[in-house]
């Protein structure tokens, strides 16, 4: 029995056993492993234009230095749409709902874009902390707020994701209930509030799949940013 709505972000647990772990490892037993065949199968085909594309796309703002990345970014977008979408399901739970995990997956990503500047190119990452032409009085001042918008970059990814898939869940739950409430009192609401919920349904799947993407995304602009 839910007694609060936000109950269900909560990792459930099985003989004391916290279920998130099973959560975070299925999704990699759900996706065909490619075999060494010269011809696939439709599947696998369609699986492999799908990661070559997305990597094209992603990767086509960066620059080579930062390509040797791209077999991380690809496993982390189809693991981040995985649980995502999957969690949508009903009877099921949604690992990324959780703010520590999208954190602890953002947090290491960042901090390895920023050692990789300040290894390589150590004038040009702390360039970024003052922009030419600054007057002099306003250095301090900017690069303290430079400092600290470069500091809080993963927590705006965690908080993002987490936010993002969140709200969605909380908006379906909600109308859910008042479909559930009304169809024994007012049948017609109760065909425009399932429409609506319908809709809703197909907005969160897009959002499941955007808020991945964008996750990505900005991981791959702020590597830009230090190769």
């Amino acid at each position: 029995m839910i007694l609060s709505l936000f109950d269900q972000f909560m990792s459930p647990t099985y003989l004391g056993i916290p279920l998130i772990f099973l959560a975070l490892t299925l999704p990699w037993v759900l996706f065909p492993t490619p075999t060494a065949r010269w011809i696939n199968s439709r599947l696998l085909t369609l699986q492999g234009w799908s990661l070559n594309r997305f990597t094209h796309q992603l990767l086509l703002p960066v620059s080579p230095g930062g390509h040797k990345w791209a077999i991380l970014f690809a496993a982390l977008m189809v693991y981040l749409i995985t649980l995502n979408t999957f969690g949508l399901a009903p009877y099921t739970f949604t690992p990324t709902t959780q703010l520590s995990l999208n954190l602890g997956l953002a947090f290491p990503l960042w901090l390895a874009t920023v050692i990789i500047g300040m290894r390589d190119k150590p004038t040009h990452a702390l360039g970024h902390l003052l922009p030419e032409g600054t007057p002099t009085l306003l250095i301090p001042v900017l690069i303290v707020i430079e400092t600290i918008s470069l500091i809080i970059r993963p927590l705006a990814l965690g908080v993002r994701l987490t936010a993002n898939l969140t709200a969605g869940h909380l908006l379906i739950q909600l109308i859910a209930s008042a479909a559930f409430t009304l169809i024994t009192i007012y049948p017609t609401v109760t065909l425009i509030v399932s429409a609506l919920l319908f809709l809703l349904t197909i907005l969160e799947v897009a959002v499941a799949l955007i808020q991945a993407y964008v996750f990505v995304l900005l991981l791959s602009l702020y590597l830009q940013e230090n190769v």
